[in-house]
C-alpha cells in the first residue's frame, strides 16, 4: 500500500482552485485498491494569521463538509484535523532543531508573506515548512498531491528527513513524491485576471463549491475581459486565457472550440462567452452545493466522521513518535 498525504488550510469554503488542484485527484485517490490516504484540514496552519476561535471552529467544520460533499469517502480514507493529532506537533519540534533559519527565509512562500504582510512576520510562518514536512513525514508518505505553489514546500520535506536520516545514521524516513494523475499540477485562475483563484485575492476572483447560483453568475459576468483581439489568431492576454482555462475544466470540448473558433476569427462576444461559463460551472457545482447543505444539518454525522479520523490517523502517528524519539535518545512514550 502506498500512503498518501495530504491537507487543506480551513480558511472558509473551498472553491474551484481548490477542488481541481486538490479534491480531484483525492477524490480519484481513494477509488484506489493500493492506496492508503490520509486527508486533513490542516488547522494549526492557520494560526499564522491569528484567526477567532470561533473562526477556527465553523472553518473546520466547512472544510469537512466541503471534504465529504466533493466525494470523500470517509470509509475508504483517513479524514482528520491536524489538531486532534498531537504527535504532529512532538515531530515539527524535532524537525525545527535540524531546519537551518537561513533555508527557512529563503523559502518563496515566506519572502512572499513577509512582503505582503510585514507587521505580521511570526516564527509560524518562518517554520511553515517544517510543520508540512511533520504532517507529511508523520504518516510516512510516498505521495503527496500538491499544487505548483506547494512544490518547493515538498522538497524541503524531502530535505528534512533526508538530514534527519544523516545526523542520526538512520533508514528511517522516505522520501515523498509529488503526485497529480495528470502529471502537471493544475492552477486554476481568477476571475480577477489573476493566475491563481484564490480567497487572498478577493471575494470576486474565486468561484465557491456553496455560492448559490445569482451569486456565481454575478461574478462570472464581472470578470476581468478586454477590449477585444484586433487580429486573427493573436495571443490571448492574461485575463482572456483565465477565461478559456476556466472554460477547459468545466464546459464541454465542443463549446470550448466554439469559443476559440470565435476568438481566432475575432468576432467573440464576451458576454456570450460568460454567460455560457456561467451556467457551465452552475451545472458543474450544484450536485456540490446540494449536498454541501445537506451535510451542514447533519452535525452528529460530521462530529463522527471527525473522531473516526482522529482515530485512525494517530495509530500510525504515535508510533512515529516514539520511534523518532528512541532514535534522538528519548524515553519512548508508550
Amino acid at each position: 500500500m502506498k500512503k498518501i498525504v495530504s491537507g487543506i488550510r480551513p480558511t472558509g469554503s473551498l472553491h474551484l482552485g481548490n477542488y481541481f488542484g486538490a479534491l480531484q485527484n483525492f477524490i480519484r485517490l481513494q477509488q484506489l485498491d493500493d492506496a492508503d490516504c490520509y486527508f486533513f484540514v490542516a488547522d494549526y496552519h492557520s494560526l499564522t494569521t491569528h484567526p477567532h476561535p470561533d473562526d477556527i471552529r465553523g472553518n473546520v467544520k466547512k472544510i469537512i463538509v466541503d471534504y465529504l460533499a466533493a466525494g470523500l469517502d470517509p470509509e475508504r480514507v483517513t479524514l482528520y484535523v491536524q489538531s486532534d493529532v498531537p504527535e504532529v506537533i512532538e515531530l515539527y519540534l524535532f524537525l525545527n532543531m535540524n531546519a537551518y533559519v537561513g533555508e527557512l527565509e529563503r523559502c518563496a512562500s515566506f519572502k512572499d508573506k513577509v512582503r505582503q504582510n510585514p507587521n505580521n512576520v511570526n516564527a509560524g510562518l518562518l517554520t511553515y515548512p517544517t510543520l508540512m514536512a511533520a504532517d507529511i513525514l508523520l504518516h510516512h508518505a510516498d505521495f503527496v498531491p500538491v499544487g505548483k505553489d506547494q512544490m518547493t514546500h515538498l522538497e524541503m520535506t524531502r530535505s528534512f528527513g533526508n538530514r534527519f536520516n544523516r545526523i542520526y545514521g538512520v533508514d528511517y524516513f522516505k522520501e515523498p513524491q509529488a503526485f497529480n494523475f495528470n502529471n502537471e499540477p493544475i492552477k486554476i485562475p481568477g476571475l480577477n485576471g489573476s493566475t491563481k483563484m484564490g480567497k487572498s485575492e478577493g471575494e470576486g476572483n474565486a468561484i465557491f463549491l456553496d455560492d448559490e447560483p445569482a451569486v456565481l453568475k454575478k461574478k462570472v459576468m464581472r470578470a476581468v475581459t478586454d477590449g477585444g483581439p484586433t487580429q486573427p489568431n493573436q495571443p490571448k492576454p492574461q485575463a482572456i486565457e483565465n477565461l478559456f482555462q476556466l472554460m477547459r475544466v468545466v464546459s464541454a470540448p465542443e463549446t470550448l472550440a466554439f469559443f476559440e473558433e470565435k476568438w481566432n476569427d475575432m468576432s467573440i462576444r464576451y458576454g456570450d462567452m460568460k454567460k455560457q461559463l456561467a451556467e457551465d460551472m452552475e451545472t458543474f457545482v450544484a450536485p456540490i452545493r446540494e449536498r454541501i447543505h445537506q451535510f451542514e444539518s447533519d452535525d452528529a454525522y460530521i462530529d463522527r466522521v471527525i473522531r473516526q479520523g482522529a482515530e485512525k490517523s494517530r495509530v500510525g502517528a504515535r508510533q512515529t513518535v516514539q520511534d523518532v524519539r528512541e532514535i534522538v535518545g528519548f524515553r519512548r512514550m508508550d
